[in-house]
């Protein structure tokens, strides 16, 4: 009788081999299956922080395009300040160049009314001094 007893005995060991290494093959699936996910889970993490960065870079770059911008509308606004200024004087000198016109003119008319005053005076004069002809 020991010998069905050692069969059975041997048959009871074989199931708890297959049922031990079932669960061994088991488990070395969950392990995969699991350091899959890990490596996946740390690939979706890689990319994150990558998107991140990238999101980090874009920001930066539109706040130093932001303040670029704001130089520039400040320039152009300076600019414009200048512009206003520098017609505000030209009006001024052409006011200035109209009142010299205006007082050269003046000038010029009153030289020649004196000219003229001048010149009727000298004509009035030879007309009264008799001609060196006529004193023999």
């Amino acid at each position: 009788m020991s010998e069905p007893s050692n069969e059975h005995d041997h048959t009871q060991a074989e199931r708890g081999r297959n049922a031990a290494e079932r669960k061994r093959q088991d488990g070395d699936a969950t392990r995969h299956r699991v350091e899959k996910r890990r490596v996946e889970a740390e690939m979706s993490r890689a990319k994150a922080e990558k998107s991140r960065v990238l999101a980090e870079e874009a920001r930066e770059a539109r706040e130093r395009s932001r303040h670029e911008l704001e130089g520039s509308r400040q320039d152009r606004e300076a600019l414009r300040e200048a512009a206003e200024e520098a017609r505000r004087a030209a009006e001024e000198a052409r006011h200035a160049t109209i009142g010299a016109v205006a007082a050269t003119a003046e000038a010029l008319n009153a030289n020649l009314a004196q000219m003229q005053f001048i010149e009727h005076a000298r004509q009035t004069l030879r007309a009264l001094w008799p001609k060196p002809e006529d004193t023999h």
